[in-house]
């Protein structure tokens, strides 16, 4: 078993490993403990009651944080003529067709989202084996192959956070900085919560949410009480 350094050490004294604590109580400890010298992502790691070996029980989709994400997103977006334009006036850090295919095939993939028309796909194909490991491939089910690019720029500007789960069942992303409030890191998670929520599939039977965990980059996880989170998303 590995050795924690002094400052991990001190993190878990804080933490008691036996509760499972308030949404918010959960984020503000994470936040109080953190102890790195740069501005730490806040991560959650929702544990779900899913196979994602069967087809039908694959979790994946996307959702607009109310507070962003904290960062910088370049987008990259794959359009011709009329909607080549829209997604420049909206933001785009780079739009193009077959020449930004070329431009990736060189070894050129500086963004972080990438966006594209339809029609553009058949282009798009040709990159799939970069963009794809990179989790930049454009996909209709996240949203992120559509003709409305200018509002799919745009969300992707201020947070629009694409997830999916990994063979173990788990859903892990960031939802902010450490130097977010707690209020608007327990937005932002419920918000993702939420939409984990509307995506339950049909043949899941029991408990969908095993476990929630919140923490930093950095830092130990830190359980927190689904069950609250659960009845206050019913509650609103």
């Amino acid at each position: 078993m590995p050795k924690h350094g002094k400052k991990m050490r001190d993190a878990l004294a804080r933490i008691d490993r036996t509760a499972r604590y308030s949404l918010e109580d959960g984020i503000a400890l994470a936040k109080d403990i953190a102890f790195a010298k740069f501005d730490e992502s806040v991560d959650l790691a929702v544990n779900l009651n899913v196979n994602p070996r069967h087809a039908d029980q694959m979790v994946r989709g996307a959702c607009v944080l109310p507070h962003g994400l904290g960062k910088t997103v370049r987008v990259a977006v794959f359009a011709k003529g009329d909607k080549a334009e829209a997604a420049r006036a909206a933001g785009a850090d780079i739009v193009g067709d077959e020449d930004l295919v070329a431009k990736i095939q060189g070894g050129w993939v500086e963004f972080d989202k990438c966006i594209a028309t339809p029609d553009m796909m058949r282009f798009v194909g040709r990159v799939g084996k970069i963009l794809g490991p990179r989790g930049l491939m454009p996909n209709p089910k996240v949203g992120t192959v559509t003709m409305n690019v200018e509002n799919a720029v745009k969300e992707a500007k201020s947070g629009r956070l694409e997830f999916r789960v990994e063979k173990a069942g788990i859903v892990h992303t960031t939802i902010g900085r450490r130097s977010f409030e707690t209020q608007q890191l327990v937005d932002n998670a419920v918000t993702l919560i939420d939409q984990l929520q509307r995506l339950r599939p049909a043949s899941v039977k029991g408990a969908y949410f095993v476990t929630i965990a919140v923490s930093t980059t950095h830092g130990p996880g830190i359980k927190i009480d689904e069950a609250e989170v659960l009845a206050s998303l019913k509650a609103a």
